[in-house]
């Protein structure tokens, strides 16, 4: 029996589009690693323009798909009480030595993404579950600035989480990133603290950029309060 054949195969509509984003998102990272390493190489941007281009394909079929089971439309989307200030900051005054917590169960997602953005310059923390991110925030709360978090992971899910990192850091800021997720739990999520959330697939750019410019929003908030005269915590 091959490794493949023991994979579960989804069950519903939403389900399987969460699974495709999630390996287009695991081909396209790839791709853009892949092109990174073989750059100047007229022969290998030939079959590179070929994968970029069926992954834009398979991109929009997976969108109708998300539609079609009442999934959001939007690739990228920032918390609205936090978008003001990602707009007056500047996304390249970061904090030195920024940290992120990514968390996602699919293993090849967690390379793919982790190397994305350690070659942006931040320090990453990997966790395969929520119970791992829990975990690791728990014992070294002010360590991290900022959480990558997956939806649909066994057990306890990217809601639950979110939820129970907000507990312990509630100016922690999370950003979801997921292959599917229903409009009004993105709401509800939103409306609850979320700082923003990706659609799977995603370019590195996207993904870098979104946190970039959560990063500099909360930094950007976080100095407007402290001049104002509220202990600011970073």
């Amino acid at each position: 029996m091959t490794p493949e054949s023991t994979v579960p195969l989804p069950e519903t509509l939403a389900e399987a589009t969460s699974e495709l984003n999630n390996l287009l998102q695991i081909i396209s990272g790839t791709t853009s690693l892949i092109e990174n390493a073989c750059k100047d190489k007229e022969i290998s941007e030939n079959y590179l323009a070929m994968m970029r281009a069926s992954i834009a394909r398979a991109e929009k079929v997976t969108a109708e798909l998300a539609k079609r089971a009442g999934g959001s439309n939007e690739r990228t989307l920032t918390n609205p009480d936090l978008a003001a200030f990602a707009r007056k900051s500047n996304p390249g005054s970061e904090m030195r030595k920024t940290s992120i917590v990514l968390v996602d169960d699919e293993q090849m997602t967690l390379t793919v993404v982790s190397r994305i953005l350690t070659e942006a310059g931040y320090q990453v923390t990997t966790a395969q579950s929520g119970f791992e991110c829990i975990d690791a925030v728990r014992r070294r709360p002010y360590d991290f600035n900022l959480a990558l978090l997956d939806l649909s992971m066994p057990f306890m899910d990217g809601e639950e989480t979110f939820n129970r990192l907000r507990e312990i850091r509630p100016d922690l800021p999370v950003i979801m990133c997921t292959g599917f997720i229903q409009q009004e739990k993105l709401k509800r999520l939103m409306d609850a603290g979320l700082a923003g959330f990706l659609r799977k697939p995603l370019s590195p750019a996207e993904i870098v950029g979104q946190v970039r410019s959560t990063l500099a929003g909360m930094k950007y908030c976080r100095e407007q309060m402290s001049s104002d005269g509220i202990p600011a915590i970073i």
